[in-house]
């Protein structure tokens, strides 16, 4: 399989259960990195890649797991599985969010400082500086576990039907890269369109008229954006900016942003003139398509609405996202069989649970994130209204 063949670094010979653990084997735990461990992760790796493809039959597979190494290596390669499937989604939304890394469960605040950096005052011979001081504003948000159990069921493994074992872990990564798009999406979108707790006509982030999506609207969108102003009344400065659209948004869109030239009424002139230039949108702005917007704004809007986001890196970003440090990324789990034989020995880890022989598998992911600044955004709904 790719993903295996994809993780499989060192080229493992074809070997035996036997050839490969041994009768007993030896505890492998927090020994990544030592090459006795690398040697015995590439040929755990070829047996699950072989078994999974179906070049080597099932047996082998629950063989190994009666080994003591054999479950953590297993664990490991679903562990490494789980990431390159998780790396590989699509999430736009870390293209105009700000990511941090966050220390705990507690709330953290994040603040935005204004002041100090207005055009600077005249100083007459001899006489004081005139004295200015730096305000602030704080936002706060604390991150949150998500996750999802999935059984494997006993009866599954002795029929030979590995396709349920094989994608989980594919699973839990396209469960977590959604979870954490539906969690961003919703920072800025609400059931009606653009979420009305950060646009709204006191933030001054409003396309005027609530315009569908076209070249006029967009620029109208950037003046918006530029016409923004810091608490003393300075010009904020933004250089690049992402458009964020629904999928139904993506074609004109992306028309508009890959035209060679634009075609607009001449300010000023005849009412018949037009002016054409060379696309200037296209080389300040990037396209993000979010499935995720139709469904939150699922009362109205949900295929009209759209939004033009600063770049996090000028910054001051609209949106944060934080991640727990050392558990930025989903991580995945298997309980550990709970039940023994009365004669004693080893349990392999397909044994399961006691009352149902189910495998069961976890995923955990953390993060949270919350609004902050609105002058770095704005939005239309798209349907041609008033605001």
């Amino acid at each position: 399989m790719e993903f295996l063949e994809a993780l499989e670094t060192i080229r493992a010979e074809e070997a035996s259960v036997q050839k490969l653990f041994g009768d007993a084997g030896g505890s492998v735990k927090n020994e990544r990195g030592r090459s006795d461990y690398e040697k015995k992760f590439s040929e755990a790796l070829s047996l699950v890649s072989g078994v999974f493809s179906g070049r080597k039959p099932a047996r082998l597979l629950q063989e190994a797991m009666t080994t003591s190494d054999f479950p953590k290596l297993f664990g490991d390669i679903l562990d490494r599985q789980l990431l390159a499937n998780y790396k590989v989604q699509s999430m736009p939304f870390r293209n105009y969010v700000k990511i941090s890394t966050v220390r705990d469960f507690r709330t953290v605040k994040r603040f935005t400082t204004n002041g100090g950096d207005s055009v600077l005052s005249e100083v007459a011979q001899q006489a004081e500086y005139p004295e200015t001081s730096i305000g602030e504003d704080s936002y706060s948000y604390a991150v949150k576990k998500y996750g999802r159990r999935i059984p494997f069921s006993w009866e599954a493994m002795i029929n030979d039907d590995l396709d349920a074992l094989k994608d989980v872990p594919q699973r839990f990564a396209r469960a977590a890269a959604r979870s954490e798009q539906k969690f961003a999406t919703e920072l800025y979108t609400g059931t009606s369109g653009a979420n009305d707790s950060v646009y709204t006509a006191g933030n001054s982030n409003i396309v005027s008229g609530n315009p569908s999506l076209d070249i006029s609207a967009l620029q109208t969108a950037f003046q918006t954006l530029a016409n923004q102003t810091d608490s003393n009344g300075e010009p904020i400065m933004v250089d690049a900016v992402h458009l964020v659209v629904p999928p139904a948004l993506e074609i004109t869109a992306s028309n508009i942003l890959n035209a060679m030239q634009l075609e607009l009424n001449a300010a000023g002139g005849a009412s018949n003139q037009k002016l054409v230039t060379a696309n200037w949108m296209k080389n300040r702005t990037r396209l993000h398509v979010d499935p995720y917007i139709p469904i939150v704004s699922s009362s109205s809007n949900g295929d009209t609405c759209w939004f033009l986001i600063a770049d996090p890196a000028n910054n001051r970003p609209a949106f944060e996202m934080g991640f727990l440090r050392g558990h930025t990324e989903p991580e995945i789990f298997v309980k550990s069989p709970n039940a023994r034989r009365p004669g004693g020995g080893d349990v392999d880890m397909m044994a399961g649970d006691f009352d149902t022989d189910a495998v069961q598998y976890k995923v955990r992911h953390v993060f949270g994130g919350t609004q902050l600044d609105p002058k770095m955004t704005v939005a239309s709904d798209g349907s041609d209204s008033a605001e």
